[in-house]
């Protein structure tokens, strides 16, 4: 029966910062999400788990074989959707065939279904074409959803996938969805979609504490993980009260032998009683007390222990605390207006043809539309990265824009350093509190950009635009939530759920949309 066991595993980054140690897993025909927030190794788990990185220490035992989904798909001019799935020696013989140029020995080794069932694959992620279709042709969706074709059409034992549904239009992440829906074999899936992860079977937690395995899919995780909370805040508090107690006993301990010791001195000082009866009463007092400190303190330091216990499962399982300022914008100010707007790089054949666009107010709306409609092309144009082909574009206030490379961060500079330009005049304090609501605490506010995951880098773009004082009245996003784990996107909804000002979001997760309350939609079509 097919399985991987991960035993003690560990790893480290090159400069010898460890990422996680002693992890015991079993994987077994099952499909698994691995979640856990940014930086914790989720994806460095799978490269160890496929055979491309070494474990500092520990062993991966693997029986049966392995599907990985590539997420980097090559594209030069002669790759091809053969040259994808591995089969471009087959299909040349099966070409050479037709021409009557095979020879007796290809003929008899040549794999006549090999072509038929890369339809079938790419059928089952909702593609059409065929071996010879140019990945060069394909946007970079269609090649992701052909990637994960390719991956299980060996019909592999186990599928590792990172961030499947990463890049994709609603019509790809549906596809990839129901293929993994429907799959019996195993697979052990990294992702922040929620509408994946609610078809797993399980669901394993990388943190800094390690893996935990919770049976079920992501709802009755997360009833599971509140539960989880609620015990922890119950013990803290209980570890607190216990602390407090054991310091009042030991406030009236010492009280009770300040007046011990001062009677004694009073008696001593008049000589009523022999002088080796005082130094014995002595010896024992000290005795005594040497004997309740120590209790008291062995005490103390169980409450402090189990405290600071309590703190770190709080610490893990609590969301980002994020709270706004208000940006102080009006309900009837007008924020942005499109006229008849075209927009494109080629006038002949435009992304955006004609469109109209007005938004008044903090009202959120949502550009919604498949791969290759215009969306980022529609963004650039309203932030003035390009000029529109045809029409007029108005901004009336200030806006912050984060893209897919949040380049409003300059990668040689820390976090801090970065908040501190985008927000001119703010005190390091602010800039410590700020970025601390977005998990960058102490030394992480440090940390440079250009070292953080990607999921970080987004992270910290967001707290260094709407963590300060003034936030802009227009904030654009465009797809915000691809590199973030889950509990940074649902602190974000939180924080954007408090936000007065308006928002334009490039996204294809509906379930974000849903919770920004982004009811308004512009939808953009592909190109003819």
């Amino acid at each position: 029966m097919s399985s991987i066991t991960l035993s003690q595993l560990a790893w480290a980054t090159p400069d010898a910062r460890p990422v996680f140690s002693g992890l015991d897993l079993n994987f077994g025909s099952e499909r698994v999400g691995l979640v856990g927030r940014n930086g914790v190794g989720k994806t460095t788990l799978l490269k160890i788990i496929a055979g491309g990185l070494q474990p500092l220490s520990g062993s991966v035992s693997v029986n049966g074989t392995l599907g990985l989904l590539k997420q980097t798909v090559q594209v030069g001019p002669h790759e091809t959707i053969a040259s994808l799935f591995g089969v471009a020696d087959s299909i040349a013989v099966l070409r050479r065939a037709e021409a009557g140029e095979a020879s007796i020995e290809e003929l008899a080794e040549a794999d006549w279904t090999v072509e038929e069932r890369i339809a079938a694959a790419l059928a089952k992620v909702g593609l059409d074409g065929d071996t010879s279709t140019p990945l060069s042709d394909m946007s970079g969706g269609q090649r992701t959803r052909a990637s994960l074709a390719a991956a299980i059409f060996a019909e592999p034992d186990f599928l590792l996938l990172d961030e499947p549904t990463n890049n994709l239009d609603r019509a790809g992440r549906d596809a990839v969805i129901g293929l993994l829906a429907s799959w019996r074999a195993g697979a052990i899936i990294v992702s922040h979609d929620r509408e994946l992860l609610e078809h797993m079977d399980a669901i394993v937690e990388l943190t800094s504490l390690g893996a935990a395995r919770h049976g079920g899919n992501w709802s009755q995780y997360r009833e599971r993980k509140a539960v989880e909370l609620q015990a922890a805040e119950h013990d803290l508090a209980h570890a607190e009260k216990r602390i407090a107690q054991v310091n009042r006993k030991t406030q009236l301990a010492a009280e009770r032998k300040d007046r011990r010791d001062a009677a004694g001195a009073r008696k001593s000082a008049r000589g009523d009683l022999p002088r080796i009866l005082l130094g014995a009463r002595k010896d024992n007092a000290e005795a005594s007390g040497g004997e309740s400190a120590r209790l008291a303190e062995r005490q103390k330091q169980q409450a402090q222990e189990a405290a600071a216990a309590a703190r770190a499962r709080i610490e893990t399982l609590q969301q980002m605390a994020i709270v706004l300022p208000p940006t102080g914008l009006a309900p009837t100010r007008t924020v942005l207006t499109l006229e008849k707007v075209t927009a494109g790089y080629d006038p002949a054949h435009p992304l955006v043809s004609n469109l109209s666009l007005s938004v008044v107010g903090p009202e959120r709306v949502a550009i919604v539309g498949p791969n290759g409609s215009g969306k980022t092309t529609l963004v650039r144009a309203i932030t003035g990265q390009m000029q529109p082909l045809e029409g007029k574009v108005s901004v009336a206030v200030d806006f912050a824009l984060l893209d897919q490379r949040v380049s409003v961060l300059d990668p040689g500079a820390s976090i801090a350093e970065n908040f501190l330009r985008l927000n001119p005049g703010a005190t390091e304090n602010a800039c410590r509190s700020a970025l601390a609501g977005f998990l960058f605490r102490a030394d992480a506010a440090l940390q440079r950009v250009g070292t953080l995951s990607g999921g970080q880098v987004l992270r910290a773009g967001l707290a260094c635009v709407l963590g300060g004082r003034n936030p802009p009245p227009l904030l654009i996003l465009d797809e915000p939530t691809n590199h973030l784990d889950i509990d940074s996107i649902q602190s974000i909804e939180a924080g954007l759920a408090g936000y007065d000002g308006a928002l334009l979001v490039v996204s294809h997760d509906e379930t974000f949309l849903t919770n920004i309350g982004a009811e308004r939609r512009v939808e953009l079509s592909a190109p003819q």
